[in-house]
């Protein structure tokens, strides 16, 4: 099973700057995709950005220009580089991992962080 933990979330204001970090429990390498989503209240969760094993990237129009995601393969970590944070992208940001393993797809969410952006 593959676990994932969340860091970085937190109190920031608007215009600010957070780093948010997602370490998995396994190797990545083989990974075929790991993506941020964010799930504000009484909205559905929704993608924010992600990753293929490749180094392919793709972002939600919101935060296109200015959230960044990366890899680093030997840390098995996946982070998210939020600048010009905005009050709106105020929610629980989700690390999740995709792929196969032992011949077995999996599908697995870490347990979320908070960040919250104040005007």
């Amino acid at each position: 099973q593959v676990q994932l933990v969340e860091s970085g979330g937190g109190l920031v204001q608007a215009g600010g700057s957070l780093r948010l970090s997602c370490t998995a429990s396994v190797s990545i390498f083989s990974f075929n995709a790991m993506g941020w989503y964010r799930q504000a209240p009484g909205k559905q969760r929704a993608l924010v950005a992600v990753i293929t094993s490749g180094g392919l990237t793709n972002y939600a129009d919101s935060v296109k220009g200015r959230f960044a995601i990366s890899r680093d393969n030997a840390k098995n970590t996946v982070y998210l580089q939020m600048n010009s944070l905005k009050p709106e992208d105020t929610a629980v940001y989700y690390c999740n991992a995709a792929g196969v393993r032992y011949s077995k797809d999996f599908n697995s969410w870490g347990q979320g962080t908070q960040v919250t952006v104040a005007s």
